[in-house]
């Protein structure tokens, strides 16, 4: 759900599961005059791990908004074990970066969401091994930087990269279909902060020509993956899925262009999720509030 019209903090959540924890978190809300708008919970008891992502109004609580981190890490976070937790602001612009390539449906819906003004976000920068949508983007007024990626020049340009999204204080990265392998030195960089789509006919269908080796295989579904992108490739935590039903009527442009409307949407779901704090990350694995 969103607030828009209303101040809110967003603290995310998660540790080795107890007894208590929600009633003693909620108690620190309530005790400084916060009002809970918003409470998800769910326990991974496999894992034995607790998870919550909480929203409370911040008109009228009595924390000053820049002392409630160092507060809840006193009272609360001290009193649990192995805490991973974050907490935010809904009134605060996230920064993206856009990485493409030769493929430009998700960058343009991209574009259209945040001209619409979807998001609550800037994107100060279009990062690019290619110059197919230079014109697309400084169009819209926002800057394209080209990279002429090599074998011989990629660490240097990776460099580069990460100095650029450095200088323009970006916070989440988003792969709309940018066709390089990025390195570890970037993904520590932007830890679960790197989102990247692709096709779900992975692995059965890799390759240049997943959806041509998908129509000669008669595939009855087809789908897309987001993904937070980790040093295995393509094997990150899973941020959203989805699938369509494919039949014998359908040509290979039909999958094609399918697969692009899927891939979009898909994209665009992970993007907001993780845009709204819905997302917490253990393990590989993702829980999606």
């Amino acid at each position: 759900m969103s607030f828009s019209n209303i101040n809110t903090a967003i603290l995310t959540l998660h540790c080795i599961d107890e007894k208590g924890i929600v009633s003693f978190i909620t108690d620190f809300i309530l005790k400084n005059n916060g009002n809970i708008l918003e409470l998800d919970q769910h326990v991974d008891y496999d894992a034995n791990r607790f998870f919550m992502r909480l929203e409370w109004e911040t008109e009228g609580f009595l924390i000053n908004k820049n002392k409630i981190q160092e507060y809840f890490q006193t009272l609360v976070v001290n009193r649990y074990q192995d805490v991973v937790w974050d907490l935010s602001f809904n009134n605060e612009k996230q920064r993206l970066a856009i990485f493409v390539s030769h493929y430009g449906h998700c960058l343009y819906d991209l574009l259209a969401r945040y001209e619409m003004k979807e998001w609550n976000v800037e994107i100060p920068i279009i990062i690019s091994n290619h110059l197919d949508f230079k014109h697309v983007v400084e169009r819209m007024g926002l800057e394209f930087k080209y990279f002429e990626v090599t074998k011989s020049n990629k660490s240097k340009v990776e460099d580069e990269q990460i100095q650029l999204l450095k200088d323009h204080k970006i916070d989440t990265v988003i792969l709309a279909r940018y066709m390089q392998i990025l390195s570890p030195k970037i993904v520590k960089e932007y830890q679960n902060k790197i989102i990247n789509i692709h096709h779900s006919s992975l692995p059965a269908f890799p390759g240049a020509n997943p959806y041509k080796n998908a129509f000669n295989r008669g595939v009855k579904f087809m789908g897309a993956t987001a993904h937070y992108v980790t040093n295995e490739l393509d094997e990150g935590p899973i941020i959203a899925q989805d699938v369509i039903p494919i039949s014998h009527k359908h040509t290979l442009e039909d999958l094609k262009r399918r697969g692009r409307d899927i891939e979009k949407i898909v994209l665009s779901k992970a993007i907001y999720a993780h845009l709204s704090k819905n997302v917490l990350t253990h393990n590989n694995k993702t829980v999606v509030f």
